[in-house]
């Protein structure tokens, strides 16, 4: 079940430092997302705090709201933990665990919450999850082998196998092609657009032309100057945002006379 999230004057903090200013925006169910601004500009901060991972960083908090169909992830007694499963990551690097098989890397969200589960539902939930990310046929015959054998575009896509296994409702992905070839970034950009029949996607991109190939809708953040927070400048859906942005920085980023 994919969900929609409200942002409600969002703040994020490192310490004393306001990284990210006042952000509003509704994140529809079941369509791609995609973050764009230049670097530095919150993007990313915003984006982990969809998922409450910026907390891992010490001293990095966030004011304001977060609602996953209403409910509020940063409510009063709301384990962090329970809203990462709900919320999946997908980060720049591909990370698969380097000792685990395949078939572990899989299974490896679900050990971590304490699912317990057959030997024939993991069996399921594995081929399922590497069918998702369009893996399976490349994979089937090896699954006993590490992780880290693929190549850097298998690897990405079992990371996001990985992220499915655990049913979230939202996949959020940091830069997931910054460090593919052409050939890798088209393989992930189709399952990205797979995905959102059943997930909410979310992306943070540098590369233009990947926003206006698989997102719905485009945010563009910016910044004033070292030192300032990044802010939300202008949502719409992406053919708005590229063709005819109300904004000039918008206007300015995405024809590349800017960052």
């Amino acid at each position: 079940m994919s969900k929609r999230i409200d942002v409600e004057n969002l703040n994020v903090y490192y310490g004393d430092f306001l990284a990210v200013e006042d952000v509003n925006m509704t994140i529809d169910a079941r369509s791609v997302t995609a973050f764009i601004g230049p670097s530095g500009c919150g993007k990313s901060t915003f984006l982990r705090t969809l998922n409450r991972m910026h907390e891992v960083i010490d001293g990095a908090y966030a004011k304001g709201k977060v609602l996953l169909d209403g409910e509020d992830l940063y409510g009063r007694g709301v384990d962090p933990v329970k809203v990462r499963s709900q919320i999946g990551m997908v980060f720049q690097r591909p990370n698969p665990f380097p000792t685990m098989s395949i078939r572990e890397n899989v299974l490896a969200g679900v050990k971590l919450n304490n699912r317990k589960i057959s030997k024939s539902d993991a069996d399921e939930l594995v081929e399922s999850s590497l069918r998702g990310a369009n893996l399976w046929n490349e994979v089937k015959d090896r699954l006993d082998k590490p992780g880290s054998g693929l190549s850097g575009g298998q690897q990405q896509r079992l990371c996001i196998a990985r992220s499915i296994a655990v049913k979230p409702d939202v996949i959020l992905m940091d830069e997931p092609c910054s460090a593919l070839d052409p050939i890798s970034t088209l393989a992930v950009e189709d399952l990205i657009n797979e995905l959102k029949e059943e997930y909410t996607v979310v992306i943070v991109t540098h590369n233009m032309q990947q926003a206006a190939r698989v997102s719905d809708k485009t945010a563009f953040f910016n910044i004033a100057g070292t030192g300032k927070p990044g802010k939300l400048i202008e949502y719409a859906p992406t053919q708005e945002i590229f063709n005819n942005p109300k904004e000039k920085a918008t206007e300015d980023y995405v024809s590349g006379r800017f960052g």
